[in-house]
């Protein structure tokens, strides 16, 4: 047996360095290299990633989101050349939105038959090349992307993509590796260091104790963030802040995480419309877009933007209408916060006052909520309200759920009573994610129930004959919940706000919003899975915990649900 040590050992030898779990792949031909590296690590027992082969490359890429968003940790997606990339951009733009570490990769070929030493193959000539090279195709939709141009460059290259990945603001980055350069001899270096994680910087104590002095003298202040929970530590820095001087918080409209237990006093749920008026001081924790449109801002509020980088490069508009900034890591400033508010002194009467007001704000809003609730629960055909209700009064407290909904999305997060960490995971970026990143969670939270909240268009979207494939695989058992209301519900109400009085509105016709698809409960069955439609709302919590039992004895299950709308 011939004993190699070549290209694919120095990508290798770069993901353990990187401290890489898994390597997430859709591949192609030209990763030889790189299984002949696995293969070694195998025989020989050694440390290192464990390679997950996918059956689609956006499976792929969404999988090493999920995994990350939940755990923190960066991980490698290897795709096949030109057309991989295109296969897997929905998600790599996700997870740049998003702002989740990745490190994507794929190859490419520089002789096309032409050294008679090397055949790579015709189809490097036919379909897989790229004018410019691979990395042309990435260039919108990650941070930085490159090409490894040498054998004795290409373990750094690898490294210092990794590293780039995870540096503020975190995002996918890309290199490409040409097939020439993997098969080279590598010269393995007598000292190969750990890539560091990342520092994030921190503000000025000067800023701070500004900031804290704003607060102080506040007489309505108001929290609104999307993501601070991204970070565990973060969901407790907002907590704490908050109670520190009783401060109302909202989370956004586009919030990707859960940030704040929703059942606190303080959470006064996801519209920051109501505080317009009265607030003073807005701080935005992580926040890119805390309302809509962004011209409609507090108009006698000092804001202040919190965040390790604020203003996001991905987005063509933006308007924060920030007056001060603590730009930094997120997590630290709230917590350096709060301890120059101790420092100046709490005034205790103000700080009761406002958290009883708050208190009486939370329960008047819990109580329309439940009002609304009651109503929907005998609807027929089932109320989303009630299908949102029903999950959170059936399935355990600790089960987190992943929304790729549109239309149903402020239902969901008004009624179903997530109030932990890591309980709330949004997709972003186009629809077809949500079962890839679910899947990802679950790789990462092995021991809580994972629930993919999904619409039947976004469904549609999915690769879903590979996700529920690779979740039999695996051993990856989750609950996929379809918000089944036969239409692309989205598309009608835009077509309703531009034409309210239009010929389709007068005929009831509506091109392109009906989905004729099929009983998506069926489609279980090829996987040894289990799938349940279901239609009456009085059946609805047996159905629901029916499907959580599937779950629990290790098979996926789809509950198809028909909606009113």
């Amino acid at each position: 047996m011939k004993n190699y040590l070549d290209g694919g050992d120095a990508i290798l030898e770069a993901f353990r360095n990187l401290d890489i779990d898994y390597v997430m792949s859709s591949p192609g031909s030209e990763w030889g290299s790189v299984w002949e590296a696995f293969t070694r690590q195998q025989v020989e027992n050694g440390d290192g990633p464990t390679y997950l082969s996918c059956w689609h490359e956006t499976l792929a890429v969404n999988l090493a989101a999920g995994y990350s968003a939940a755990t923190g940790r960066m991980q490698a997606v290897m795709l096949h050349a030109g057309v991989g990339l295109l296969q897997g951009s929905n998600g790599i733009h996700g997870a740049l939105i998003s702002e989740t570490p990745m490190l994507v990769m794929s190859g490419e070929s520089l002789t096309y038959g032409e050294d008679d030493d090397f055949d790579p193959g015709q189809q490097w000539i036919g379909g897989l090349s790229v004018v410019g090279g691979p990395n042309r195709l990435l260039e919108p939709v990650t941070k930085w992307s490159n090409q490894a141009t040498s054998p004795a460059t290409l373990y750094e290259s690898v490294v210092r993509t990794g590293e780039m990945a995870q540096r503020t603001p975190a995002g996918p980055t890309y290199v490409s590796i040409p097939i020439e350069t993997m098969l080279q001899e590598w010269a393995r270096p007598d000292k190969l260091r750990k890539a560091p994680s990342p520092k994030p910087g921190l503000p000025s104590q000067s800023d701070v104790e500004h900031v804290a002095n704003l607060l102080v003298n506040s007489e309505h202040p108001v929290i609104v963030t999307e993501n601070i929970g991204r970070d565990r530590d973060g969901f407790d820095a907002l907590v704490a802040l908050s109670e520190l001087l009783s401060i109302p918080v909202v989370e956004g409209g586009v919030a990707d995480f859960s940030n704040m237990p929703k059942d606190h006093p303080l959470h006064q749920g996801f519209d920051m419309s109501p505080h317009f008026e009265a607030a003073d001081l807005v701080l935005m924790v992580r926040c890119r877009v805390p309302w809509y449109p962004p011209s409609k801002r507090p108009k006698n509020a000092t804001i202040v933007a919190i965040d390790e980088a604020p203003y996001k490069g991905h987005m063509v508009y933006q308007n924060l209408h920030a007056d001060d900034f603590l730009e930094g890591d997120a997590v630290a400033s709230l917590e350096m916060l709060a301890n120059a508010v101790r420092e100046l002194g709490v005034d205790a009467a103000k700080v009761e006052e406002r958290g009883t007001r708050w208190r009486t704000a939370h329960d008047d809003l819990h109580v329309k909520l439940r009002t609304a609730q009651a109503e929907a629960r005998d609807k027929s055909p089932i109320d989303p309200i009630w299908l949102c209700a029903a999950l959170g009064e059936t399935l355990p407290d600790n089960a987190v759920y992943v929304d790729e909904t549109i239309t149903h999305r402020r239902i969901l997060r008004n009624h179903i009573p997530w109030n932990g960490k890591q309980d709330y995971f949004r997709v972003a970026g186009g629809l077809g994610q949500g079962l890839g990143i679910a899947l990802g969670v679950k790789l990462a939270l092995k021991e809580r129930p994972v629930v993919s909240l999904i619409g039947d268009g976004s469904f549609l979207y999915n690769p879903v004959t590979q996700s529920l494939g690779f979740s039999m695989e695996e051993n990856l058992p989750i609950l996929i919940v379809v918000f089944n209301n036969n239409g692309y519900l989205a598309m009608k109400r835009n077509h309703l706000q531009y034409y309210p009085d239009g010929v389709a509105k007068q005929n009831d016709v509506y091109i392109g919003e009906t989905i004729n698809g099929p009983d998506y409960a069926e489609l279980m069955a090829p996987f040894g899975g289990h799938g349940i439609r279901v239609e009456d709302p009085a059946k609805l919590p047996d159905a629901i915990a029916e499907g959580l039992a599937a779950v629990e004895d290790g098979r996926t299950t789809i509950l198809n649900v028909i909606l009113s709308h």
